[in-house]
């Protein structure tokens, strides 16, 4: 009875995201988690694949994070951050600085991803103005997503999502995404295309504010995944032409791409980046908007009119901190590192097995993510699935949250070789369901 009024409440109370209310199932009640485990409130657990919307790295309620929370709550637990500061702030910006790219020397902090990328916009859009050179248009790739506030929308407008908003949206050029997956034979041209593009456009435009883009893997796009190759000749394009490159880590920060950053893979420097989701572990909201020196000394004067004029209530919270603290301190362990490599090595085994099925393709990995596309059931977001595979999904004890036709794993790096292997083989029986 309590677990039916629940659900009542929450139809009666509550407005879920990116949710259809009218033809929706009724939302499953998770009442506690732990490691790659969640359980309903009918004693059912099913293992976290997709990290929770991506932003748990170590696993659910992990001791060693809990306990940092805890202690830092008993005190200090927020206090204004402008004219104020405190020791978790000073000591989350001193790690996150450590393990960046060497020119990233400043760290903004906000809330979220998408607040992340606003901070960004208007840092490389104020810099041109901070030095007389105003410039107001972004380059952005289609698919791309980078969060749901108005500026991150716009970077995305080529996403079908946000078509509703389009009128709010202010002036981007858009490119395409050079996606590549096992087979795929036209890559190379496919990118040299889209660098031409790019630069012509830089040659032409004396307008562009900055280049932005999901380094390695765009997320909600479609787990679209492109060379490390690409990502470099881009980078240098970019400084080729003295603008902003801006890299959108909120995703694949802290390990998904099988290093702590995508930047750090591609051996690129980006002039601003956006971390968010994993940064606390997954277990509170926070994000970061690190840049270099020289963007930050044009912000410097003698009067207000230079300065950054963006802050949150919770700018800088100190409990967020103390979490982003001790999920930085268990990367600092082999042990983490190792289980990225693992879980990567183990998506290459299955996805030999997944060529075997004629009705799947466009099969890519890099990291700690795997992603395929299903045929026959169209493509894109609202691409929907047979709603008997994402129930069979769910009653075998796995949680999954297709992309449209594609279907993805990101687990928490504590997964353990028989979660995967047991994910393995009921997604691929789901699979041939379909056929």
């Amino acid at each position: 009875m309590k677990n039916l009024n629940s659900i009542n409440l929450d139809n009666k109370y509550i407005w879920h995201p990116y949710t259809q209310h009218k033809i929706s199932p009724t939302p499953i009640r998770i009442v506690s988690g732990n490691m790659t485990k969640l359980k309903d409130d009918k004693g059912k657990t099913y293992i976290d694949l997709i990290s929770s919307w991506w932003v748990n790295t170590h696993g659910h309620c992990h001791p060693y994070i809990s306990k940092a929370i805890y202690k830092q709550s008993k005190k200090l637990e927020q206090v204004v951050f402008g004219g104020f500061t405190h020791d978790p702030a000073i000591t989350l910006s001193k790690k996150i600085i450590k393990i960046l790219p060497k020119k990233l020397k400043k760290v903004f902090f906000s809330d979220n991803g998408s607040t992340a990328v606003e901070v960004a916009l208007k840092i490389a859009y104020q810099y041109w103005i901070n030095k007389k050179k105003k410039k107001k248009t972004f380059i952005a790739f289609k698919n791309a997503y980078h969060g749901d506030t108005v500026g991150a929308m716009s970077l995305s407008s080529g996403s079908e999502l946000f078509s509703v908003f389009k009128e709010l949206f202010f002036k981007i050029k858009l490119f395409n995404y050079p996606s590549t997956w096992y087979g795929d034979r036209e890559i190379d041209e496919k990118e040299n295309l889209i660098l031409n593009k790019i630069e012509n456009e830089f040659k032409r435009n004396k307008d562009i504010a900055g280049l932005i883009i999901e380094p390695l893997i765009q997320g909600s796009g479609g787990m679209n995944i492109c060379r490390k190759e690409f990502m470099k000749k881009l980078s240098n394009i970019v400084k080729k032409y003295n603008n902003l490159l801006i890299y959108d880590e909120v995703m694949t920060g802290f390990g998904r791409t099988g290093e702590i950053f995508a930047c750090k893979k591609i051996k690129s420097e980006p002039d601003i980046i956006c971390l968010s989701k994993g940064l606390t572990g997954g277990f509170l909201p926070l994000s970061l908007t690190v840049t270099t020196n020289k963007i930050y000394n044009s912000f410097l004067g003698h009067d207000f009119d230079k300065a950054l004029a963006h802050g949150h209530s919770f700018t800088a919270n100190p409990l967020g901190c103390a979490a982003s603290i001790a999920s930085l301190s268990l990367f600092e362990s082999k042990k983490v590192l190792k289980n990225i490599k693992f879980i990567e090595k183990e998506h290459y085994s299955f996805s030999k097995k997944l060529l075997k099925l004629s009705f799947i393709e466009k099969i890519r990995i890099c990291g700690t993510v795997l992603a395929f596309e299903v045929k026959g059931f169209g493509a894109g977001y609202k691409a929907v699935l047979p709603n008997k595979i994402k129930k069979f999904f769910l009653k075998k004890g796995l949680l999954l949250r297709p992309l449209g036709n594609v279907i993805y794993l990101m687990p928490p790096y504590c997964i353990l070789k028989k979660e995967l292997k047991y994910a393995y083989k009921i997604i691929y029986e789901g699979l041939e369901k379909i056929k």
